[in-house]
């Protein structure tokens, strides 16, 4: 779907500095926006947290105008709430957006059954360390524009939405209980299944599928068997295969990295020498 917000922003001095659509359909946006008055009123959810600035960021309420604004502090605007802000300083932000469907889809995959009604509570300025770990360490992390971080970038998605259901809407249901792993045959088909497909980019909902799973209980069960998060997992054998290839073949560091699941050669780099200590190219001419 056409996101409101996006369009409603860029009408004002606000600048959109990247923007990636997630396979569930979800938008994230990163923005900078100073000295500028903002209206905004969308047919859609947003979750909003500030990166830099916003001491100076003000928002109308009935009772005028009131600031709160500062690094990790959020803001939650429900679908058709209005919104009008007086930007008095400079400030950066990350935009998640969302609908009721993408809430009530979540619902059912982690409860098995859909709320009645969902209603979001609205939000200003506040701090929640849950809210903002999850923002700092799984979205601003990592290239959004790099496939193979899309797992990552859905994930971490889930993780927010799961959050505000639990602790801003009027659904107030107890998170079901994970005990144990998969089993050892489920555990061996996904396993399979994530080397046959490691250049392509793989999705939490592709992983659930092979085990006939909810995503929410796969994710859980498969951390619990092997230790680490599904996007870790697959981070993991990509770098590997990848450190095999450059060894055992001579196919140039580019095409190594695109059959390995990342879109470009800079990011594949980058992850490489955070998990091994040394640059692909270091290690080609050791082995040549």
């Amino acid at each position: 779907m056409t996101y409101q917000t996006l369009q409603q922003l860029q009408r004002h001095k606000t600048q959109l500095i990247d923007t990636v659509q997630l396979g569930s359909g979800m938008q994230i946006a990163a923005w900078r926006n100073q000295q500028d008055l903002v209206s905004v009123c969308s047919n859609h959810h947003t979750l909003s947290l500030y990166i830099q600035g916003g001491y100076e960021s003000y928002r109308k309420t009935p009772h005028g105008w009131r600031n709160g604004g500062a690094p990790d502090r959020f803001c939650l605007m429900p679908e058709a709430h209005e919104s009008v802000w007086d930007i008095r300083d400079q400030l950066s932000f990350v935009h998640l957006y969302y609908t009721d469907q993408h809430l009530r889809t979540l619902a059912c995959k982690i409860w098995d059954k859909e709320p009645a009604q969902i209603q979001l509570q609205e939000q200003s300025f506040v701090s929640d360390t849950k809210v903002s770990s999850v923002y700092r360490h799984f979205l601003l992390g990592c290239d959004w524009r790099d496939s193979s971080n899309h797992l990552q970038l859905s994930s971490a998605a889930d993780l927010l939405l799961n959050h505000l259901l639990q602790s801003y809407s009027n659904v107030q249901w107890q998170l079901p209980r994970v005990r144990g792993g998969l089993a050892p045959f489920l555990l061996k088909r996904v396993k399979a299944w994530i080397n046959e497909h490691l250049h392509t980019a793989i999705t939490i909902a592709d992983l659930a599928a092979q085990t006939q799973l909810s995503e929410y209980h796969f994710a859980h069960m498969f951390k619990q068997s092997t230790g680490v998060s599904p996007h870790q997992y697959v981070l993991q054998q990509r770098l590997e295969r990848a450190h095999h290839l450059i060894l055992h073949h001579s196919c140039d560091l580019t095409q190594i990295a695109l059959q390995c699941g990342f879109s470009s050669a800079s990011h594949f780099s980058t992850r490489f020498k955070h998990h091994y200590g040394y640059s692909p190219s270091v290690l080609r001419r050791q082995a040549y």
